[in-house]
């Protein structure tokens, strides 16, 4: 990417990157962690044609593994769709780099937040 002046890096993580909760400060840390380290990435290759954006998905991805267990009687708006977050992730690598989004937070409208 370096020697292309171009690229993206995406990384996904989910809102305990902005907030803990009780009993949860050790998942919290390492979602910080995350994104901090994506911060300082996109600082630095920025300038040099990378671009570097952090999603916070706040939401239960649909996927036949975890709507049985974790969405179990759940109406569709609850989940995400994979697929719409792979098309806003693609979105936004390829935006017009006057414009380029850091933090993206993807939800379902369904999302109680």
């Amino acid at each position: 990417m370096l020697e292309a002046g171009k690229g993206a890096i995406l990384v996904t993580g989910n809102t305990s990157a902005t907030r803990g909760i009780t009993n949860w400060g050790f998942f919290a840390s390492t979602k910080t962690a995350q994104r901090i380290l994506a911060e300082s990435i996109a600082r630095e290759f920025g300038p040099r044609g990378i671009h570097t954006a952090y999603f916070i998905i706040d939401a239960l991805i649909d996927t036949p593994r975890t709507r049985p267990i974790l969405g179990a009687g759940k109406p569709d708006e609850f989940f995400a769709k994979a697929s719409a977050i792979a098309e806003e992730m693609f979105r936004v690598a390829h935006q017009d780099k006057s414009t380029w989004s850091f933090t993206v937070e993807l939800r379902p409208f369904g999302e109680v937040w």
